[in-house]
């Protein structure tokens, strides 16, 4: 492609449409948490793919809404691909519209989700057809895949982000970018959960408390090696986020329990918290620990694959006059697994602000420009020899 900034022009052109696609996903309230409100953004999603002539599967879920995957016709087994990979699900109950609905204020546009990520699903599909009306044909083959359950763990489709990584040449993440100045994510830290369960021996607190195993006393001491654990400057935290435990204040409590969020920048160090949590001693006599978990999205580190994407992004991106950076989030995404496997950048969707708040908001003249980026990486060759 000899000039890139036709690519931008002819997105610019469409940025009404994108926005009026952007509203009609904004309105389908989608949590991920309700599996039958994934129906009809799926089917929307479905036949967005179809009018470009993708094939399209959805793939039903048990406990989740379901999925989308649609590839180019024109892919074959022989032939390197890529993935683009994006979810369709919110945190946001449905009735959010109601106190909290779709809005344009001038450059802006206001809604649940319309940040995290459903201007990333745009994107994606404005991507693929300003490649089908410019006549283009990448010579390495798109894919794309669109959970339900992201914001939950992606615990069902797991599964098949996992294998599709494994087959890919690269991936693209259509999360929102970084902060308002749209950093790229070239970084991700890994979410661990963990349970701490204790169980101790109830007694009358005030008859015969020595008879009793106070399970609170044990979940304090727990707590406070949590918190040891904490290392700031290396980027690791762990929080103790929910507790609960006891039965009536006049007894000595038989059992407490603690849940803990865990976050780490490098494989090396969650293996050691994992190792430190699991390794938590009783410090109460007559008490039983019981510790479950682990890191349900591994760090997505700098690794050289996925940095020879970054200098692929920004090269493109400063060839339509579009200064990047990268940075690091603090929250996982499917971007944690796939960069398990293949190149990887994240946060390649919508440049805004508020995810999970009630502020969220995207900036829509940067819409056309992050598609514009999108389009140029489909267009670029293939990443290994």
């Amino acid at each position: 492609m000899e000039d890139k900034r036709q690519v931008l022009a002819h997105l610019r052109a469409q940025q009404d449409s994108m926005t009026a696609l952007l509203s009609d996903l904004v309105m389908m309230e989608t949590p991920s948490t309700d599996a039958a409100s994934q129906a009809q953004i799926l089917h929307r999603l479905k036949a967005e793919f179809e009018a470009i002539d993708y094939r399209v599967n959805l793939i039903p879920g048990r406990l989740s809404g379901g999925h989308v995957y649609a590839s180019a016709k024109y892919c074959g087994r022989s032939q390197p691909a890529q993935l683009m990979l994006g979810h369709c699900d919110t945190v946001w109950p449905i009735g959010t519209l109601q106190g909290m609905p779709l809005v344009r204020e001038k450059n802006s546009l206001h809604g649940p989700g319309v940040y995290d990520m459903k201007a990333g699903l745009v994107a994606m599909i404005f991507a693929l057809r300003t490649i089908e009306s410019m006549g283009l044909r990448p010579s390495v083959a798109p894919l794309c895949f669109i959970n339900s359950d992201e914001e939950i763990g992606s615990r069902e489709s797991s599964r098949y982000v996992h294998a599709l990584a494994q087959r890919v040449d690269r991936c693209m993440v259509l999360e929102p970018s970084l902060g308002s100045s749209g950093k790229i994510k070239t970084a991700r830290k890994g979410v661990g959960r963990f349970e701490v369960t204790v169980q101790g021996k109830a007694a009358h607190a005030g008859l015969d408390p020595d008879a009793g195993a106070s399970a609170i006393l044990e979940l304090s001491h727990v707590i406070q090696k949590l918190f040891d654990l904490n290392d700031p400057e290396q980027g690791t935290s762990v929080n103790v986020g929910l507790i609960d435990g006891g039965i009536r204040p006049n007894m000595v409590a038989p059992q407490s329990r603690a849940v803990i969020d865990v976050r780490v920048q490098t494989h090396a160090d969650a293996e050691r918290l994992e190792n430190a949590i699991h390794g938590l001693e009783t410090e109460t006599p007559g008490v039983i620990l019981t510790i479950e978990g682990t890191f349900g999205r591994p760090p997505m580190e700098r690794t050289a694959g996925n940095q020879q994407l970054w200098r692929l992004a920004q090269e493109l991106a400063a060839e339509i006059g579009l200064d990047i950076e990268q940075g690091t989030a603090g929250g996982g995404s499917d971007g944690n697994t796939t960069s398990l496997y293949t190149a990887t950048i994240d946060g390649m969707g919508a440049v805004g602000d508020g995810a999970h708040a009630h502020h969220e908001h995207i900036q829509i003249d940067l819409l056309p420009e992050r598609c514009a980026l999108l389009t140029l990486l489909l267009m670029a060759p293939a990443l290994k020899n």
